[in-house]
């Protein structure tokens, strides 16, 4: 059973057994002074009734006798001597069904307390009479008694009154009950429909009415709490799992990856190795290939090695060096070594004022080469490269800003989406016949970015046409037009950078 139908059951049942002892109270209460009203008016008749039996000691003689009055007088062995029948409107007469003995004359003497009875009639369907008994002097009983028939009347129509309104107050209890008991269980009911749509997935739903000043309102509090504490656990959760799958799958690709970019130089060393086990070491220039051979495959193998290393690390979050780094003349330093390298691809820097940051040089410089290589793995010769050194507000907080763009035939919206995954590759529209490395640099970039607490972004199509790499770090402090003149190499400044390239503000 319900808890509404439980608390409407309760209601009911306390409402009823309320009217029902009202009701008999009630009821008790008039049918005592009903009858003592009938008693104290036997009392009255009885007087002059027996004075006029002791005066005549006749018990036919009726001028004392009121209509409706029912009168006999018995001996001292209980006989009757005489009886008169009550009359009613209409002409019955009715005749109270007495006692074949009242113990009274035997036990009492004259002047003894009266005996009050309720008698039925002795003819079929008449009245109720209540008697008075009383013992008369020289012995005997005088019987005199009154119908019924009013005060009965008077009584049964107050039961059925009260039985309707019993049954109407009981009717209302019921509706009024049922109104307050869905009223106040509406709380719980809201209760039901948070945890059914909680139940769903809807972790955002909340209990209304969370009064303090209630039961049920602080209840509605106390799992609005820990509803809140449930979804953030659940968001945890989800979260770290989420994590965890891209973390495996990241190990995953990792691994496979790594494998696969290991397995090139691993089987070449065995071919060469081979080559020596049959007999190169007799030719001298068998030999000297095959320790060619082995030597670059070993570098090749080193250089990837060590970047994974370089990630591993970065990605474990061991700290970085923290000096004072200037960029403008970072960026000098790695565009004569990307000219050294590759002098088919000029190189230009643009910047207006020097630009310090705080964090590790040889890492900062690295970044820096690695997107200077990678224009010169994935662009033709000729392609222009130009490096821009900013400044720039993010938020409320300043930020040095440097940008690696070229002119060359650009990426894809999916290809600058993916750039900085490890061993990701671009595919041929960036070509890679001027080499290429195992797909790690941009991925290294983007590593070494984060940990100095900044950010890279790659761009399809930059403002010189092709590919442009942003990269955003904290400022170190604001650099202010004084800084024009000073610096640790004012020379690259203001002079002018390969190839016709200017460099300068």
């Amino acid at each position: 059973m319900s808890l509404r139908a439980r608390l409407l059951l309760a209601v009911g049942a306390i409402a009823l057994v309320a009217l029902v002892a009202a009701d008999f109270a009630t009821y008790s209460s008039l049918r005592s002074f009903l009858y003592d009203r009938v008693d104290q008016s036997l009392d009255t008749e009885h007087v002059s009734i027996e004075a006029g039996v002791l005066g005549h000691h006749d018990p036919n003689d009726r001028t004392l006798i009121s209509g409706g009055t029912f009168v006999q007088v018995r001996d001292a062995n209980n006989q009757v001597l005489g009886s008169e029948a009550a009359r009613e409107p209409g002409g019955k007469q009715y005749t109270a069904k007495l006692p074949d003995s009242i113990p009274l004359a035997s036990q009492h003497g004259p002047g003894d307390s009266p005996v009050y009875l309720t008698v039925p009639s002795v003819e079929p369907g008449g009245p109720q009479f209540r008697v008075r008994v009383s013992t008369l002097q020289g012995g005997g009983q005088l019987v005199v008694g009154y119908s019924l028939e009013d005060t009965i009347v008077t009584l049964d129509r107050l039961r059925n009154i009260e039985l309707a309104v019993t049954a109407a107050a009981l009717g209302a209890a019921v509706l009024l009950g049922w109104w307050l008991v869905k009223v106040g269980l509406q709380p719980l009911t809201d209760v039901e429909a948070t945890a059914n749509a909680i139940a769903e997935g809807d972790l955002d739903r909340r209990v209304p009415g969370d009064e303090p000043n209630t039961e049920v309102g602080r209840l509605a509090r106390s799992l609005n709490v820990m509803l809140e504490r449930i979804r953030d656990a659940f968001t945890a959760r989800d979260a770290t799992e989420a994590e965890l799958r891209r973390s495996e799958e990241r190990l995953r690709r990792f691994v496979a990856d790594a494998s696969h970019e290991l397995r090139t130089p691993l089987a070449a060393v065995a071919a060469y190795s081979e080559l020596f086990d049959r007999g190169a070491s007799q030719r001298p220039e068998d030999l000297a290939r095959a320790m060619h051979g082995i030597r670059t495959e070993a570098a090749r193998m080193h250089l990837l090695v060590e970047d994974l290393l370089l990630l591993a690390r970065l990605d474990e979050g061991r700290p970085l060096k923290r000096e004072p780094v200037e960029l403008v003349a970072v960026a000098g330093e790695a565009a004569e070594t990307a000219r050294t390298v590759g002098s088919e691809w000029p190189i230009k820097i643009e910047a207006r004022l020097p630009v310090e940051i705080v964090g590790d040089a040889g890492r900062i410089r690295q970044v820096f080469d690695n997107l200077l290589a990678n224009v010169r793995a994935h662009t033709p010769p000729g392609t222009a490269t130009t490096i821009r050194i900013t400044q720039a507000t993010t938020g409320d907080a300043p930020v040095a800003v440097f940008e690696v763009s070229d002119s060359g035939p650009g990426l894809t919206e999916e290809q600058a989406a993916k750039a900085f995954e490890r061993f990701y590759r671009v595919e041929a529209s960036r070509s890679r016949q001027h080499g290429g490395g195992a797909g790690l640099g941009l991925a290294i970039v983007a590593a070494i970015v984060g940990a100095h607490g900044g950010r890279v972004d790659a761009v399809a199509h930059g403002a010189d046409g092709g590919a442009a790499f942003i990269v955003r770090l904290p400022l170190a402090a604001p650099i202010g037009d004084e800084m024009l003149t000073s610096g640790s190499q004012p020379a690259l400044r203001f002079g002018s950078y390969g190839d016709g390239a200017s460099f300068g503000p």
